[in-house]
């Protein structure tokens, strides 16, 4: 044990990061400072090593703190050493359990040494992704973060265009020919100005035909509306605020293109990843949920089990128990990553019109257990998760199937769903007023518990009828 080393490393942003080392007793080593170079890191490895046989290895234990941790990986693991990257919260936790009241840098990194000691089966070794799967993780976070930023920036346009057209014809999504208007014409004045016929040509040419005097008389009327309800007012600057769309317009379209660019690279990098489309055969996960769901899960094999993905989504409730007493319809845990939990629960809205078996757990979550439909979703999303990891695991492609295990053509799917596993609605409109009470827990006379249900999507190619999946469950 005094030969076993455990390094924990406070990782700082623009200063210094603070190294603790710890033997396998817990006594302290060495306490040193260290910068993301290889000469100094290469000086607290020499520092850790001291002393031990040859052949030891290294317990390395750091925070996700921004981009720091990456280098301190890529340095160590490298040289043959351990890495673990544990999760802030975990950190948080154990520093206050040991220094309540003070928070200091060489606490931190102590607190990181000493929990390869105090939760050893909690910590897994950091696996770097390879080129490829690198270059997809970075491909689909671009790709999110730049739909975000178009998303806020169209919803800025739309703000504020009603505040200078108070009866905006923008009740829709932003088109191009929207786009041409708001760059050069916020200005009411300056619609008036230009005139039906003038509009209608710059409208007709940025849509390609698809539009024309209509939309150019909405745009009219109401900038015809704007005026004689503001009526010249000081308070509205009719001018700064057209300034100000025409650049949230620009701001757009310069996200777009960049997005388009990046898109573009996310779905070569896809392809070199994951060549059979194993992720884009499962319901409802179309071109930019395969490439999120392959980036996020990494290297399948880092989870024994389909549970322990599920888990990994955060889309699992949390656990409370005390005596015989085990609390039931507790929050989800949220662990994880949100973008991974975004696109399963998008995913599971349309998964569960075109499989027979999730429309069944979306049906039985909604009529059964009274969920309204975002929770009904969520259960649908984390059984959706444990089917992926299944599929990418055992290198086959989803196979929709009837409740009883049937492979069904798309057509037949849809059928079943819309006879049996269709919500009520009745049903729906009451989950929608939270008054109105739930619905009761029990199942309903006639039909199958959980157990009845087949185990997965996914056919053994060399036996069609043998079912491999881990159970479903419903939370």
């Amino acid at each position: 044990m005094n030969h076993r080393r455990l390094v924990g490393i406070d990782l700082g942003i623009a200063s210094a990061h603070t190294v603790r080392v710890l033997d396998g007793e817990g006594s302290t080593v060495a306490k040193r400072k260290a910068w993301p170079t290889a000469e100094s890191l290469s000086e607290i490895e020499a520092a850790a090593l001291a002393g031990c046989p040859e052949g030891t290895r290294l317990e390395v234990v750091v925070e996700p703190t921004g981009p720091a941790w990456l280098p301190i990986a890529v340095f160590f693991t490298t040289r043959g050493h351990i890495v673990h990257r544990v999760s802030s919260a975990k950190a948080a936790d154990l520093r206050r359990f040991l220094s309540r009241h003070t928070k200091t840098n060489g606490i931190d990194a102590d607190t990181l040494a000493r929990l390869p000691l105090f939760d050893p089966a909690g910590l897994q070794p950091l696996v770097l992704p390879g080129a490829a799967q690198a270059g997809l993780d970075r491909r689909v976070r671009a790709t999110d973060r730049l739909t975000r930023a178009g998303a806020e920036h169209k919803r800025r346009i739309k703000d504020l265009t009603r505040q200078v057209l108070p009866m905006s014809p923008l009740v829709g999504d932003l088109g191009v020919a929207d786009l041409a208007v708001l760059e050069r014409y916020a200005d009411p004045n300056a619609l008036l100005t230009l005139g039906v016929k003038r509009l209608t040509t710059l409208i007709e040419k940025a849509s390609k035909g698809h539009q024309g005097i209509d939309r150019a008389r909405q745009w009219i009327g109401a900038a015809e509306a704007s005026t004689a309800l503001y009526n010249g007012h000081p308070a509205i600057a009719f001018c700064d605020l057209a300034a100000e769309i025409a650049t949230e317009v620009r701001l757009l379209r310069a996200v777009q293109a960049e997005l388009a660019a990046h898109a573009t690279e996310r779905e070569s990098a896809y392809r070199c990843v994951d060549p059979a489309g194993l992720a884009r055969s499962l319901p409802g996960v179309a071109d930019v949920g395969g490439p999120a769901l392959v980036a996020a899960i990494g290297d399948p094999a880092r989870f024994a089990k389909g549970k322990q993905f599920r888990s990994f989504t955060g889309l699992v409730p949390k656990a409370s128990e005390t005596g015989d007493t085990n609390r039931k319809g507790q929050p989800m845990s949220k662990a994880g990553s949100s973008l991974l939990r975004t696109t399963l629960i998008r995913a599971a809205d349309n998964a569960r019109k075109t499989d027979p078996q999730l429309a069944r757990i979306y049906y039985t979550q909604m009529v059964e257990r009274g969920k309204d439909h975002l929770g009904a979703l969520c259960v649908v999303a984390a059984n959706l998760a444990e089917r992926f990891w299944a599929v990418y695991t055992r290198g086959m492609p989803y196979v929709i199937c009837d409740t009883n295990g049937t492979p069904v053509t798309p057509d037949e799917a849809k059928a079943v769903i819309a006879q049996h596993w269709t919500v009520p609605p009745d049903v729906r409109a009451r989950r929608r007023n939270k008054k109105t009470g739930k619905a009761p827990h029990t199942t309903q006379a006639g039909q199958h518990t959980r157990g009845d249900l087949p185990r997965h999507g996914i056919v053994d190619h060399h036996h069609p009828h043998r079912q491999h999946q881990p159970q479903q469950h419903t939370t």
